[in-house]
């Protein structure tokens, strides 16, 4: 099951409460490259890892993967497998898409239902939005969960300098927690309009990773000086950045551009959708 990548178009912080946790507006879609949880049936739980970012996780129980799968709260085995491809702590939601995934396998696997939204949050605030997947606008702590319909397919190529970034000290590291929600979407699938509304919206959590880790304006001039890069933003708590192509052969091609001048980057082009 692909534990896809989930990357912030917008991400505005509006507020924080009294228990330390923000309010966020975000538009959130889904990649279609991630990683791959698979299950099958054991008598005991466990877990093994594999893939070039496996070294970078926790096995056992400290590794999300297998606290999402005790949160069902049963006594039943699996053989849990999870291809690690993404980079950690990149601001891509791939914890909590592993998580994510790992639910939906194992409610399959064991004829059971999900665990409960709260259940989801304690996991992590990405989670329910990982659950749920496709376009979605996020708000609250991440429970309050609206589909969007009319978003186009953008065509993106998404890059990430090799740093690891603690999503809790980029929130700590923002000045101001109350910031305006997002604008009204648009009502129609229009791609131009989109681009225009998107660029009018905003990641609060960009200027302070930029701060922590100077290295994400290179990734966004990267993206910004390739042909036909229509916006460039970070996701999430950084460090990945994405930009946005008008076709997949455009995505490509900017990504074997950025490649060739940064080789250590990890560097994909994907489709939104």
């Amino acid at each position: 099951m692909l534990a896809a990548a989930k990357i912030n178009l917008a991400l505005h912080v509006t507020g924080q409460r009294a228990d330390g946790y923000h309010l966020l507006d975000s538009l959130v879609c889904f990649a279609d490259i991630g990683d791959v949880i698979t299950v099958r049936p054991a008598e005991r739980l466990s877990l093994s890892l594999s893939g070039p970012r496996a070294k970078d996780l926790p096995q056992g129980a400290d590794n999300l993967v297998f606290q999402a799968a005790r949160a069902f709260g049963l006594n039943l085995g699996a053989a849990i497998h999870l291809d690690k491809r993404l980079p950690v702590a990149s601001g891509i939601g791939g914890g909590s898409a592993d998580a994510a995934a790992c639910l939906h396998a194992l409610a399959e696997l064991w004829d059971a239902p999900l665990p409960d939204l709260a259940t989801q949050l304690a996991l992590g605030a990405d989670v329910p939005a990982c659950v749920e997947g496709g376009s979605l606008r996020m708000q609250g702590v991440g429970e309050v969960l609206t589909p969007i319909k009319l978003i186009p397919r953008f065509e993106i190529v998404l890059v990430n300098p090799g740093i690891a970034l603690a999503t809790a000290e980029v929130f700590r590291a923002l000045p101001r927690k109350d910031n305006p929600p997002l604008e009204a979407m648009p009502q129609s699938r229009d791609s131009a309009q989109w681009l225009q509304w998107l660029k009018r919206q905003r990641n609060d959590l960009e200027a302070p990773a930029l701060k922590m880790a100077p290295e994400i304006l290179t990734c966004l001039t990267a993206l910004h000086e390739t042909d036909g890069c229509q916006m460039v933003s970070m996701s999430g708590s950084g460090a990945t950045c994405f930009g946005i192509y008008a076709s997949a052969k455009q995505a490509r091609a900017a990504a074997m551009q950025i490649t060739a001048y940064h080789p250590q980057w990890w560097i994909r082009s994907a489709r939104l959708g």
